[in-house]
């Protein structure tokens, strides 16, 4: 992916089981939890391309947002305050190869990054 991509669609759920169920049969989306990140179980679309994660819902994350790739996680915070918007979450790893991070912008919208590759 390139940057500006939107990697996935993070969903907020209460509970992990239903919801894998739910959409699974709803939309039949294939959902599995990546090793070590049972707690994040992973959705794919028919397509094969939509894609996204059922998240754990916790207080100030209520409504699904979008992961956008970046090629600079530091540099795309700065740029986005720069314009008006706020840092909610600095560049925190995901893994060895990977990093997110949240901002919100000057109309209140909470977007995420990720910056790095998908192996690790």
């Amino acid at each position: 992916m390139a940057h500006g991509d939107v990697t996935h669609l993070e969903i907020p759920v209460s509970d992990l089981e239903r919801a894998k169920d739910y959409y699974a049969d709803l939309f039949g989306w294939n959902i599995t939890a990546p090793p070590g990140f049972e707690e994040y179980p992973m959705w794919q679309a028919p397509n094969s391309v939509s894609g996204g994660a059922l998240t754990p819902r916790e207080e100030g994350f209520t409504q699904p947002r979008s992961i956008v790739e970046v090629d600079s996680i530091e540099e795309t915070l700065a740029k986005a305050v720069a314009g008006g918007g706020t840092v909610v979450k600095e560049r925190e790893a995901i893994n060895d190869t990977s990093w997110w991070a949240l901002f919100r912008d000057p109309d209140g919208n909470e977007i995420g990054l990720f910056e790095g590759s998908y192996d690790g």
